[in-house]
């Protein structure tokens, strides 16, 4: 009895976290102010890494994309290498719906993207499919970026299945220009 009134407390704990966060309207009129937009326009380079529930790197990459923006039309062509050798490609497409607010897709994301900035913050969430082993899974993203102020840009993302947090994965951006 002990053991489950633990687990109660728990669970109960875990869920009222949850359903608390951070909302990107808290970061208004924070500066430098992020526009992903300008930021991504041209090439830039990011260096990440993904690590399991644990905290264990499992992956190390970088990206280098190529960023064209096209009237309010933002296409982010990137393209993954893996420490392993492995290559990946994704390009996205946001479409700029007013002054904070956007929407995207990419071939491996499951209907459209809504993403929202502020001040120096950019968020969004999307499941996201991922090959492992011959299966593809799908996997909730929520990915937070945070322009700093020498103009590198820091991508923290939590990846989670049925609520639980299966994985992260953290970026940092510079651009090439």
């Amino acid at each position: 009895m002990k053991r489950f009134s633990m687990l109660l407390i728990v669970v109960l704990v875990w869920g009222l976290t949850a359903c608390a966060g951070v909302d990107t309207e808290d970061y208004a009129g924070t500066e430098p102010r992020l526009d992903i937009g300008d930021y991504f326009q041209g090439e830039t380079r990011a260096w990440g890494m993904v690590q399991d529930y644990s905290g264990k790197v499992q992956r190390r990459f970088t990206v280098d994309i190529t960023g064209r923006l096209d009237g309010s039309t933002l296409t982010l062509d990137e393209r993954f290498t893996y420490a392993d050798g492995e290559t990946d490609r994704r390009v996205w497409t946001f479409e700029r719906l007013d002054e904070h607010r956007w929407r995207g897709e990419a071939d491996d994301v499951e209907g459209s993207v809504h993403a929202e900035s502020y001040g120096h913050v950019f968020h969004m969430r999307y499941p996201l499919e991922v090959d492992i082993d011959g299966s593809t899974w799908t996997f909730s993203m929520d990915d937070w970026m945070y322009l700093q102020p020498d103009g590198r840009l820091i991508n923290r993302t939590t990846m989670s299945k049925l609520g639980i947090t299966l994985g992260e994965i953290t970026l940092v951006f510079e651009r090439s220009r």
